[in-house]
């Protein structure tokens, strides 16, 4: 692990050279050049709905970190193919590029088998940027909000998940946890630094809350993973920092293809109240390194350093270490992406604990089928006194969906789909989750294209 005042130093370079002088744009430099023709007065691009002009769509937009197709960019500083589907409303006001997107589902969801409950709950997501030249870099604003609190702070029943609690005194068993009611306030600032390589760009990324350098994009950001209504049993191996309180991240990206970064940031997950801003302790660390090779790949390794993540266990700390590929194929009416991803917790105290995702997702006109499979060591599907309590399980969870997308109005669309899981449960943990469970969900989705 690179030691703290590396990531300091890196830092404070990437922030002189944001109030060094204007560089001019090069041919290869990292970040996106000046435009070509000046922009039109800022009355004239009020409320201009850019999707609706001829090569203004989001496909022409840089991203937030360098001179790519803005469609790479995922949760955070994470990448994604350069192909992937982008959804949500652009437009333009003066110098500033807008977006805005959002989602919100209705869930009827029955988890079966002795340990499996039901329950009604709406899951939602909102989020908006806003990006503007400046000082001859990239200024980029995030801001993010979900009503997931309005569910209760037990969450959601899905069986074999596990991670945070809902009362600060018992760990969430067989149940996902909703996330926090802001997910991301953060600003991020890019700028060309050489020529060298192909071009070389730095930039800085500052969140309260917000995503640290580790792991993929976070499953409800990935084509693959967000047509779920439920989150992967192996979250809290892989993405499960992606609502952090504290975060500071430094990159470098060189040339069009290979980005590394480094993150300072809280290790404590969120605790049980939703709805306020967690203490930012800055005391944990990551790195990660991701690679394009083409437009419709994406590959990431990384590995973090997490203080005290749990709060009902404050003297554990973790490493943890994760790999994924994301290929994406973009065809006329669709689009199908697949994410592969391994993680690695080593608990100290505590052991080391694995988890492998396999998902898929395919679109055909209206039509979208998603499948997940699953692998995962799990030490906390049982609480003392239970004898079972602390030992190791690997289990393993298939899942099929299928949604229906109907325009609504310009903007909007329903989507009407199911999910049907089952699971691979060793000998002896049946007798508390029966032979052979399935569980349910009937979902309605109203989001934002």
């Amino acid at each position: 692990m690179l030691s703290r005042p590396v990531l300091v130093l890196l830092l404070a370079t990437c922030a002189s050279s944001a109030a060094a002088q204007t560089m001019p744009a090069m041919p290869g430099m990292a970040m996106p050049p000046a435009p070509a023709k000046p922009a039109p007065a800022k009355d004239d691009m009020a409320g201009m709905d850019m999707s609706a002009m001829p090569g203004m769509d989001h496909m022409a937009m840089t991203g937030a970190l360098g001179d790519y197709p803005m469609t790479r960019d995922g949760s955070g500083t994470s990448w994604q193919p350069d192909s992937a589907p982008h959804a949500g409303l652009h437009a333009a006001l003066g110098p500033w590029s807008l977006m805005l997107h959002g989602d919100g589902t209705l869930v009827y969801d029955d988890q079966g088998g002795p340990r499996g409950s039901t329950k009604t709950f709406f899951e939602s997501m909102l989020m908006g940027m806003a990006s503007r030249p400046l000082g001859g870099g990239e200024l980029t604003l995030h801001g993010m909000i979900s009503l997931d609190p309005t569910m209760g702070k037990g969450g959601y029943p899905e069986l074999l998940q596990t991670g945070e609690t809902a009362d600060g005194r018992v760990s969430l068993v067989d149940r996902q946890h909703p996330h926090d009611f802001i997910d991301e306030l953060s600003v991020t600032y890019a700028h060309p630094l050489t020529t060298a390589f192909g071009g070389i760009g730095g930039f800085v990324y500052l969140a309260y809350p917000g995503e640290p350098a580790l792991g993929p994009v976070t499953y409800l950001h990935r084509f693959s993973g967000m047509a779920s209504p439920e989150a992967p049993i192996d979250h809290h191996w892989l993405d499960s920092t992606h609502v952090d309180f504290g975060v500071a991240t430094a990159g470098l990206l060189i040339g069009r293809t290979l980005k590394l970064e480094l993150s300072d940031f809280t290790g404590r997950e969120p605790d049980q109240y939703r709805w306020n801003f967690d203490p930012a302790r800055f005391d944990s660390g990551s790195w990660r390194v991701t690679w394009n090779p083409t437009r419709d790949l994406s590959m990431q390794v990384s590995q973090g350093w997490l203080h005290s993540p749990e709060q009902l266990t404050p003297e554990v700390n973790q490493r943890r270490t994760t790999t994924s590929a994301t290929y994406n194929r973009a065809y006329a009416g669709g689009n199908w992406q697949t994410t592969l991803a391994w993680g690695e917790d080593v608990n100290t105290p505590g052991r080391k604990l694995d988890a492998t995702l396999l998902e898929s997702a395919a679109s055909f006109g209206p039509h979208t089928v998603f499948a997940r499979a699953e692998q995962a060591d799990k030490d906390e599907l049982f609480l003392a006194p239970n004898p079972l309590a602390d030992r190791v399980f690997r289990v393993g969870k298939l899942s099929l969906g299928y949604a229906y997308a109907i325009p609504v109005a310009r903007h909007f669309l329903i989507d009407l789909g199911g999910l049907f899981s089952v699971y691979d449960l060793p000998t002896a943990i049946k007798p508390a989750y029966g032979s052979s469970p399935r569980s349910l969900m009937l979902f309605t989705r109203v989001r934002l294209d």
